[in-house]
Formats: C-alpha cells, structure tokens, sequence
C-alpha cells in the first residue's frame, strides 16, 4: 500500500472521504475444529489477478467489479496476471513476488512439510476497491463459499489488498 503522504491531492482527498460500508452484527467466523495440520486450505486474494487466458477485470464499472477468477492450485505463480486497479496500490513488489499477494508457493511448503493437511484444487482471486459492493457481498462471494464448501475447504486464507 502506498503512504498517503507519497499520493497526489485528489487520491488523498478521496482515501480519507472513502466510505466505508459498516454491516454491523458479529463477523461471520467458524471455529477450527481439527489441527491445521489436517486442514484442506484454499486461498483467496483481492488482487485482481488472473490466468493470461482469462477475461480481464473490467475496470470501467462503476463502483468495481465484483467477479472472481479461479486459480488452479497447479498453476505457476509467475504466470498469474495482476488487474488491480487502485492507483493507491503500489504494486512493484507484486510485481518482483507475486506471493506477497497470493502466497500459493509459500503454502505448498507448508503443504510439503505437513504443516497443512493439503491444499484445495482451486483458489480465488477478486478485485480490491469495490466501493459498491453489494453484489459481492449478495452474490459473488456467497458463491464462492459454496464453492469452497463443495471442495471440502476447512480453512480459507485471505490476502486483502
């Protein structure tokens, strides 16, 4: 994340006017019931990234878009593509790292060690700056949780950015 202090006048301005959306009640949480060693793990990240042969995020709707792409747990972290489009994100070390944002390869040592039972076939990826995010929070990520259920996912790790 970029300091506020490095942005021009108008991202300034709009980081501290930027409404944020309170949904009150207690966050959703579920205890974990087994050693984590024994846990099937997906990740999640809101960096926007994708697969070159996936549709890009389209950064002209308005409020964000609130769809998700599947990473394959096979996938070779260097060939992920980065669609976030928040001009206060500073993405050089994304960029030299990619699991700054989604640590696949830093799991799948954990996964090697024993450390985590294994990992799910699939992971997701969204795009961070949803300023309306309405649809994600009524269709798109519900989805992706029953995905995730169905995979037999006991923990989701997530990488907000």
């Amino acid at each position: 994340m970029a300091s506020m202090f490095k942005l021009d006048n108008l991202y300034r301005f709009f980081m501290r006017a930027y409404p944020v959306k309170s949904y009150g009640g207690t966050p959703p949480n579920t205890p974990l019931r087994k050693e984590l060693s024994r846990c099937r793990v997906a990740l999640i990240t809101t960096a926007g990234l994708y697969l070159p042969e996936q549709k890009p995020y389209d950064d002209r709707i308005i409020g964000g878009d609130c769809s998700y792409r599947e990473i394959p747990n096979a996938i070779e972290t260097h060939g992920l593509a980065l669609g976030h489009r928040s001009k206060a994100f500073d993405a050089s070390g994304t960029e030299s790292d990619i699991n700054l944002v989604l640590p696949l390869d830093r799991f799948r040592e954990l996964e090697n060690a024993g450390k985590i039972g294994s990992l799910n076939d699939r992971h997701f990826s969204f795009m961070g700056s949803i300023t309306k995010p309405k649809r994600l929070i009524e269709e798109t990520a519900p989805e992706v949780g029953q995905m995730l259920k169905a995979d037999g996912v006991d923990v989701a790790f997530l990488t907000p950015v």
